[in-house]
């Protein structure tokens, strides 16, 4: 979404200049599929993270209640390649709607479409060839799952546009990336009660706490180009906004905790999931301490380590079900 004036050409034709340098895509891919696989960003995986740490937590926080069944493996791993797919599918549909705001900025001028290695007409198809895999894992589930997994389609189409009418895409960006808790709860129960949505806006608190973070790398250029942001619209009190939504975070993190275990399983896997949102938001207070919100390098480091505060979580979520 963010654009970086000031970032030299790659070293190589058909590389991205914001890619990570030697990653799997530039050095191992074939090359005919390497301009595909950029647009679905396979050589940057910490969004398919970030869009997969809340189904996790939403099938786990689910099994709290009756406990993990053989299926939850794999709407786990159904989760995690939907994740792969859908992630590389909103980020082509991202690239086609943002062309030509790419075409004329250095970091993003050397992406797929842009710099001509992929025409549109390719970019949609290639978007539909994932919608449509994503949809065969997304099929395998109930009824509700699958309701659910349709409907998050507006969230993705819309959240590119965010940007140009909102000072607040990182809200439609939370929005889209934690509908997986819903889908994934409901995939293990059927139904989604007051603690998956408590869960769900727990997940969109974090994600304004992380992607504010990751759009502090570029406010300067977002204003100079016109494009929106909780960066550009907290300036210089982003410290104060970013302790709020980790607080949130947390705090709502809890409560869905609370509304979920049940009494008849006794204080224990309670006290251990809430030892867990702690321990996340433990992990998140030394992100603050170590943030630079002047240092692009800095934003970029703390942003890619919400992945482990994420799993954090994961793993107490996972462990209190198998008490």
């Amino acid at each position: 979404m963010s654009h970086n004036t000031g970032t030299p050409e790659p070293a190589q034709p058909g590389q991205v200049a914001d890619a990570p340098k030697g990653n799997w895509v530039d050095r191992f891919a074939p090359p005919r599929t390497r301009p595909f696989l950029r647009l679905s960003r396979a050589d940057r995986p910490i969004g398919t993270w970030l869009l997969y740490i809340p189904c996790l937590w939403g099938v786990a926080l689910a099994a709290n209640v009756d406990g993990f069944r053989p299926w939850d493996l794999w709407i786990a791993a159904g989760c995690g390649i939907g994740a792969l797919l859908m992630r590389g599918a909103g980020c082509t549909w991202n690239d086609i709607t943002d062309r030509h705001i790419d075409g004329s900025v250095a970091r993003t001028r050397s992406r797929p479409l842009p710099s001509g290695q992929v025409t549109v007409k390719q970019a949609l198809v290639w978007m539909a060839v994932q919608a449509l895999i994503g949809a065969l894992i997304l099929f395998s589930y109930n009824r509700l799952a699958i309701a659910l997994g349709v409907g998050s389609l507006a969230l993705v189409a819309i959240y590119p546009f965010a940007k140009r009418f909102t000072w607040w895409p990182q809200a439609f960006l939370g929005l889209a990336f934690n509908w997986g808790a819903l889908l994934a709860w409901a995939a293990h129960a059927g139904q989604v009660p007051p603690g998956a949505f408590l869960l769900y806006a727990a997940g969109i608190s974090w994600t304004l706490y992380y992607d504010t973070i990751y759009a502090l790398q570029d406010k300067e250029d977002d204003a100079l180009i016109g494009v929106k942001s909780t960066a550009r619209l907290f300036g210089k009190n982003a410290g104060r906004w970013l302790a709020g939504f980790l607080l949130l975070a947390v705090l709502l993190l809890m409560a869905a905790v609370i509304a979920t275990l049940p009494a008849a399983r006794g204080p224990w896997p309670m006290l251990l999931v809430l030892a867990g949102v702690w321990a996340m938001g433990a992990h998140m207070v030394r992100q603050m301490r170590l943030l630079r919100p002047d240092d692009p390098a800095s934003c970029l480091r703390i942003f890619k380590s919400n992945r482990d505060a994420g799993l954090i979580l994961v793993l107490f979520l996972a462990a209190a079900a198998l008490v």
